[in-house]
């Protein structure tokens, strides 16, 4: 072996020095990309860009986001680094508008990648590239109608009846109980879930030990490792590949696809149909023809399937878990929201229904407020597909760069949302909303891209509201966090720590 010196511990020290000189050089050499289109930018540190936070896990990447949006106040985005990459943090409404509605043809894609062996994580609805996108998108739509979400009432009204039924079973009378509400409000979201992609009883209520429960708790059980790998789709996709990063967790993939599968053989062989997406993924199957564009394959159903499971079950139940946790802080919001529920409830002798439930409008405000202040997916992802300049300030966004809007920031100004920390349901009243400019309140997203499951995710949340709240009282106990902790590993609004209140049942005389 030939050293470069007659000492191989100096030889070694310089190749050592020689290499990380040039990874300093390669790492910082975009470092100067946005002060260069004069734009402000969070000074990046070398080899970890603005990153380091989040990588380490001290803060999670939304709140992290939000941070810059606050601290670039008057701007109309703030530039930052991905490691070495050039990212954007959009701030202002019109800028915001631009991105995901008025040029949308120009970023349609989210930046989020799963390893492209991940068929199911890149091939559903919510990762899926342009033009595949437009054309699932425009499939999809049906399914979601306000005339299939009046079908499916009765299937979420079911289990909502499990669920007044799970805490009545609980022996609430007097002082009541002290229990974890983000785990039953999982499990109820769960069964619904169950019932109307899977068209499965899953008993999630009835039984803790429930397959599907399991493996629903697995896909947002933000480990260590999880949490890299989220971080790895949504923020660093050039690396997903390298480790295998997939969207959904291992077991849990292959277990959906393993239900799935028996459910659609189980509805092929019995031509049994239950209304539910199943059902509507089948017809769209066997109504497509060669000439569409997009085509139903046994893979891509699966991967619709997939995700409207994860989705509607997590986001859903942190709508009503986080709701629960502000009328136990507030009782004078929970008792001014059960007497609307329960003057409804006896006006209709005590039946609910479709039109009830989307007609209680202070329901509505509360639903509307948790959502500003614990939107599930707090950030919004876009990538330029080509060189873009920005309308409103002439910036020109170069192919590839990620733009991110951050939700917290937005629901959190001041400047929109006066005393923002504060849970005030008014905020939504229809005089209030009229005074606050468009692209400021993004929960489900906005543009040709939002949530495509926005109506029946409410529904559900609703309906649970009103089955607890018309028969349970919920109060702070001395486990409750207030304020409530963000888990820094998780890519959702996650609460650390559980959201424990005590619950005890009131004397009705509705339903």
């Amino acid at each position: 072996m030939v050293f470069l010196t007659p000492s191989w511990i100096l030889s070694a020290a310089i190749l050592f020095f020689t290499t990380l000189v040039l990874a300093y050089f390669y790492m910082t050499r975009n470092f100067n990309h946005w002060k260069n289109k004069g734009v402000t930018e969070v000074t990046p540190i070398p080899f970890v860009g603005n990153f380091g936070q989040c990588l380490l896990f001290r803060l999670s990447v939304f709140e992290y986001l939000a941070e810059i949006y606050k601290w670039g106040q008057g701007l109309p985005y703030v530039g930052f680094y991905i490691f070495d990459k050039p990212a954007l943090v959009l701030r202002d409404p019109e800028v915001i508008k631009s991105v995901l509605l008025k040029d949308f043809q120009n970023l349609p894609n989210r930046y989020g990648t799963a390893s492209s062996k991940d068929f199911v994580g890149n091939n559903n609805l919510f990762l899926i590239k342009n033009p595949d996108w437009k054309n699932l998108r425009y499939k999809l739509t049906s399914v979601f109608s306000s005339g299939k979400m009046k079908a499916m009432f009765p299937l979420v009204n079911a289990v909502g009846d499990d669920l007044a039924t799970y805490f009545e079973h609980l022996n609430l009378e007097g002082e009541g109980q002290v229990l974890e509400l983000k785990e039953i409000c999982a499990k109820y979201t769960t069964d619904v879930i169950g019932t109307c992609v899977y068209g499965l009883q899953v008993n999630s209520l009835a039984n803790p030990n429930a397959e599907f429960r399991k493996y629903g708790r697995r896909m947002f059980d933000f480990t260590w490792k999880r949490g890299a790998e989220m971080m790895a789709i949504f923020f660093i996709p050039g690396i997903t590949n390298f480790f295998g990063s997939t969207l959904f967790e291992g077991e849990s993939s292959n277990f959906m696809k393993k239900v799935f599968w028996e459910t659609l053989t189980t509805r092929m062989r019995t031509g049994l149909k239950r209304n539910d997406l199943i059902d509507l993924l089948i017809e769209l199957r066997n109504n497509q023809t060669d000439d569409d564009l997009f085509q139903f394959t046994d893979e891509n159903m699966v991967a619709q399937a997939a995700v409207f499971f994860a989705a509607g079950f997590e986001t859903s139940s942190t709508l009503v878990s986080f709701t629960l946790h502000e009328l136990s802080l507030q009782p004078e919001l929970q008792t001014k929201l059960r007497e609307e529920i329960l003057t409804a409830l006896e006006e209709s002798d005590g039946k609910l229904s479709y039109d009830l439930v989307h007609n209680l409008p202070y329901l509505a405000k509360v639903a509307w407020e948790t959502l500003r202040k614990y939107p599930s997916v707090p950030f919004l992802d876009r990538e330029a597909i080509c060189d873009y300049t920005i309308p409103k300030t002439g910036l020109l966004i170069k192919k590839g760069t990620p733009v991110y809007t951050p939700l917290l920031g937005l629901h959190y100004d001041p400047e929109y949302y006066p005393d923002p920390v504060k849970y005030d349901p008014e905020r939504f009243s229809e005089e209030n909303k009229k005074k606050r400019p468009a692209f400021t309140y993004l929960p489900f997203g906005e543009g040709p891209r939002n949530c495509i499951g926005l109506r029946f995710g409410l529904m559900q949340a609703k309906i649970g509201l009103v089955k607890i709240l018309s028969k349970f009282e919920v109060s702070p106990c001395n486990k409750t966090l207030n304020p409530m902790r963000v888990d820094p590993k998780a890519l959702t609004y996650s609460s650390d720590g559980g959201l424990f209140h005590r619950v005890r049942r009131i004397t009705t005389t509705a339903g």
